[in-house]
């Protein structure tokens, strides 16, 4: 189902256009497709990754990376999500490459999202990955429970200590009674907070869901 999402997706590339890639296993797919879809049509296209994992295998599939820099307006911007309400608002983040991806999708001017219908849920319920300056850990950690949040610290599987995102700052998954999206967008608003994976629905213009009998569009 992924990738019949990311096979969708696809038939929205241009010629020439500036392409944000964000990261995960549907994005994944995404870009092998894409690396052989430039091949096969010999299309003019550049990519802006979120990660570094993204980085390196649109390399390895012959794409040409690009940055914000000199492109700070990409045309589209492609990314998976770990949760997509009714409304269109999203959790990303179960990667720890939120901020980059929040600023990518912000940035671009279109953002369309690929995910499998497992995605799709009534009410976003997860814990939210936030990106943490580590100077500031403790007093955010501090602060977030004051306001009733449980903040876990995302721990490595194959090395020792905290996951460090590619910007050098902690993730940490928080726990919310409810993810109301306007009060976390102000209760979150804390010093050493870098950034969070609640992406609101006014940044999301399509939602391209894959089923096993096809791809689904939803729109607002």
């Amino acid at each position: 189902m992924k990738e019949i999402a990311a096979e969708k997706a696809l038939e929205f590339v241009e010629n020439g256009m500036i392409l944000g890639l964000g990261s995960g296993s549907t994005v994944r797919i995404f870009v092998e497709k894409l690396g052989e879809l430039v091949r096969k049509e010999r299309l003019k296209v550049e990519v802006i990754p979120t990660s570094y994992d993204t980085e390196i295998l649109a390399v390895k599939n012959g794409l040409k990376v690009s940055s914000l820099l000199e492109h700070p307006e990409p045309d589209l911007c492609v990314d998976g999500a770990d949760q997509v309400d009714r409304k269109l608002n999203l959790i990303k983040g179960g990667g720890g490459a939120l901020t980059r991806e929040k600023i990518v999708a912000e940035a671009s001017k279109k953002f369309y999202v690929v995910v499998d219908e497992s995605k799709l849920v009534e009410r976003l319920n997860m814990a939210i990955p936030v990106e943490i300056l580590p100077f500031a850990y403790g007093f955010v950690e501090r602060r977030l429970k004051e306001l009733g949040y449980n903040c876990n610290l995302r721990t490595s599987v194959r090395k020792l200590g905290p996951v460090i995102s590619d910007n050098g700052n902690y993730i940490a998954d928080v726990e919310a009674k409810e993810v109301d999206v306007e009060k976390i967008e102000r209760d979150f608003r804390v010093p050493g907070i870098i950034e969070h994976g609640v992406f609101p629905s006014e940044m999301v213009d399509l939602v391209i869901v894959g089923r096993r009998d096809g791809a689904e569009i939803i729109r607002k």
